[in-house]
């Protein structure tokens, strides 16, 4: 294996989520708590990626840490009840990463309970650690704890580890730790987003196959 441990983002990486659960969420969060207000999916996607979720709450809302923790726990209720699909292709790298010994690690935005479920709903491998948005601020991505309590943990170098993630803060992230970034494009056709991945990532994958394949070389 070309790496100890594969450290997945989950949404519209491992599962198809952000079109299907996240946005639909927000957009009715928006209608209900900020008449008025509206969010395209793609401005979403994009507003998501730069400056991130939270920045983003923050500068174009106003929210404070209350309407976080209130808008949190609207969306957790809602993903209560939605289940993402993974992307076919995943679990088999997956499956072959742990039959070499290897690790299998999430850092997401997404709450640790509810990516556990999206992996044993969808039959992949259980995580050996996840961090997700449960964690405080200063604990999630684009912080670099995640992966330094990830080597930390199981004791590796920054070369053994490969963050595999769609967005900006999983790129800021594994940037600021040393660690290896694949960008991965298969979950939207945004070109802005593309063109910086591409220009800032020397990983590059627009197809799960394409993953897979490099992996395997």
């Amino acid at each position: 294996m070309k790496y100890k441990c594969l450290v997945f983002d989950h949404d519209d990486t491992v599962v198809n989520s952000t079109a299907t659960i996240h946005h639909p969420c927000f957009a009715e969060y928006l209608k209900e708590f900020y008449p008025g207000e509206t969010m395209g999916l793609e401005e979403y996607f994009l507003l998501n990626f730069a400056p991130g979720f939270v920045p983003m709450c923050r500068e174009r809302y106003g929210m404070t840490d209350e309407d976080l923790a209130h808008e949190a726990t609207y969306w957790q209720n809602y993903v209560r009840s939605h289940i993402p699909t993974a992307y076919p292709g995943l679990r088999e790298i997956m499956e072959r990463q742990k039959a070499e010994g290897g690790l299998v690690c999430v850092v997401s935005h997404s709450f640790d309970y509810n990516i556990r479920r999206d992996y044993e709903a969808n039959g992949l491998p259980s995580p050996d650690a996840v961090y997700g948005w449960e964690r405080p601020e200063h604990q999630r991505k684009p912080n670099t704890f995640p992966l330094d309590d990830i080597m930390a943990r199981f004791e590796l170098k920054p070369s053994e580890l490969l963050m595999i993630d769609d967005l900006k803060p999983g790129y800021d992230m594994a940037a600021a730790a040393g660690v290896d970034f694949a960008a991965v494009g298969w979950a939207y056709e945004i070109p802005e987003i593309e063109r910086f991945m591409r220009q800032n990532c020397p990983l590059y994958f627009k197809k799960v196959s394409e993953l897979a394949a490099w992996l395997a070389e």
